[in-house]
């Protein structure tokens, strides 16, 4: 049940007839962990609390520093040094005290990835390196829980939703890996520090996932599974790739080869 305030708080959702009083009420039941409260986390973990999501878990090992303000805006300069799972709970809790926050202080590996995520109805991955992103995926399949998950380049970023545990019309549905069969060679990504960032680009893509979140939790429009949205930011313009199950991914393909988290990643 929604009390006085937040029937004011979310008045302009529930006027949505795609939201509605029933569809507030399922955000504010809903169970997100956030990987991650940098460049695309931050965007995501304060729209999803605006949102009234009743839960968010927050996964990040890092301390802010003062050259994260340039994008991971749910941190202040007060907050340099401070750990960013406290500096973004304590942003929350000042744009949403009907918000409940559980901050996880620890780096998403294979001893702890299967635990966290199955605590959670739905996770959105802003990590920002490959290996936590195929461990992550590769988890949410494992947990049958689905996942949002975006990246950003210099001038470009990408999003997408798998719901790899699930089939659609009697076909399994893609995997990261089915997109991605093989992260890039080591060194061949540039990392943020050495390539730099448009500070607003993360706060586009972060935006989207929230927006892609809420609509997995509401229920309504054409989620993201299958379909690989781009973002080019120097020509402002956004495609759409499709993409489908790999019979050959090592993953849910015909002769799996990954059946539990003990790879290296």
């Amino acid at each position: 049940m929604l009390d006085a305030s937040e029937l004011e708080r979310y008045a302009r959702h529930i006027v949505l007839r795609e939201v509605g009083g029933p569809g507030q009420a399922k955000l504010k039941a809903a169970r997100v962990l956030v990987i991650g409260a940098g460049g695309l986390g931050a965007p995501v973990l304060l729209y999803l609390a605006a949102a009234g999501v009743g839960t968010l878990g927050i996964v990040d090992d890092d301390t802010v520093s003062l050259s994260n303000l340039q994008r991971q805006v749910i941190h202040a300069t007060p907050d340099v040094g401070l750990r960013k799972v406290d500096s973004a709970e304590a942003a929350i809790e000042r744009l949403n005290q009907h918000v409940k926050v559980e901050t996880h202080m620890t780096r998403l590996d294979a001893s702890n990835a299967l635990d966290l995520i199955s605590k959670y109805d739905i996770v959105a991955d802003g990590s920002d390196n490959f290996a936590t992103r195929y461990l992550v995926s590769d988890a949410c399949y494992f947990a049958k829980k689905p996942l949002v998950t975006a990246a950003v380049g210099i001038f470009d970023g990408s999003l997408t939703t798998l719901r790899a545990h699930e089939t659609r019309d009697g076909v399994r549905n893609p995997t990261y890996r089915c997109l991605f069969p093989e992260p890039p060679p080591p060194g061949t990504v540039p990392a943020c520090a050495e390539a730099g960032i448009l500070g607003a680009l993360p706060g586009i893509l972060g935006s989207m996932m929230a927006l892609e979140v809420m609509r997995e939790i509401v229920g309504f429009g054409e989620g993201l599974t299958g379909r690989l949205l781009m973002v080019d930011a120097r020509s402002m313009r956004f495609e759409t790739l499709n993409y489908a199950w790999d019979s050959d991914n090592p993953l849910s393909g015909d002769k799996p080869t990954i059946k539990d988290l003990s790879g290296k990643y």
